[in-house]
């Protein structure tokens, strides 16, 4: 090792500290923009870059993480489902538009200028203007940190992508063109895309890389 590092002692983290140093570090983040079903019948949707992939097996599982107790938490819990959309880089203003503290009787597809759209499964509507729209059933909800996170996954039910962002039978990530986050009110696109294939043990030894 060379230089000099900073080492923060995450049990004694004053304030946000620790927050703002993992979201500069784990960078880019996908950004899910969840659409919910309010109690009395009010569409909501917001973004939520703490998203992965649980599982790719049958039933296919997504989840999202809410920081703090959120409406979409909330609605997702109370209907029993939710919507993962994806909204590419044109849409980045009304994607910052939806992460307003709005009231959870108001909807920030109106706020914004959003299409709902009817789902074939779930309550919760879809996102009209996203490329890719995931009907979910929630599946479980699991709080972390005394209840700081919740991590809410759901079972994908049903998925509508646009032809659009199709290169023959694969979804072009540059026609997708998503919107990723990084720290504080930054932003990045998806830039370059480098191919590499990943080797097999015999392609190391194919290219000299025996271990010492």
């Amino acid at each position: 090792m060379t230089g000099a590092f900073r080492t923060f002692d995450t049990g004694d983290a004053r304030d946000r500290e620790i927050y703002f140093q993992l979201t500069a570090i784990v960078v880019p983040r996908p950004i899910a923009w969840i659409s919910t079903l309010a109690p009395g019948g009010t569409p909501n949707i917001a973004p939520f870059s703490f998203t992965t992939v649980l599982s790719s097996e049958p039933p296919p599982i997504v989840c999202f993480v809410s920081s703090g107790i959120k409406d979409s938490l909330l609605n997702a819990q109370h209907q029993g489902d939710f919507v993962y959309n994806i909204g590419g880089e044109e849409m980045l203003e009304q994607l910052n538009q939806t992460s307003a503290n709005l009231h959870r009787d108001e909807s920030e597809f109106e706020w914004a200028r959003l299409t709902t759209v009817p789902s074939d499964i779930v309550k919760s509507p879809r996102l009209g203007e996203a490329a890719v729209s995931m009907e979910c059933r929630l599946t479980e909800v699991i709080p972390f940190g005394n209840g700081a996170g919740h991590l809410v996954a759901g079972e994908v039910v049903r998925m509508h992508v646009a032809d659009r962002i199709f290169t023959g039978d694969r979804i072009d990530p540059k026609k997708l063109n998503p919107i990723c986050r990084l720290s504080g009110s930054n932003y990045a696109t998806l830039g370059d895309i480098i191919t590499i294939k990943r080797p097999t043990r015999q392609d190391l030894i194919d290219q000299g890389m025996q271990p010492e």
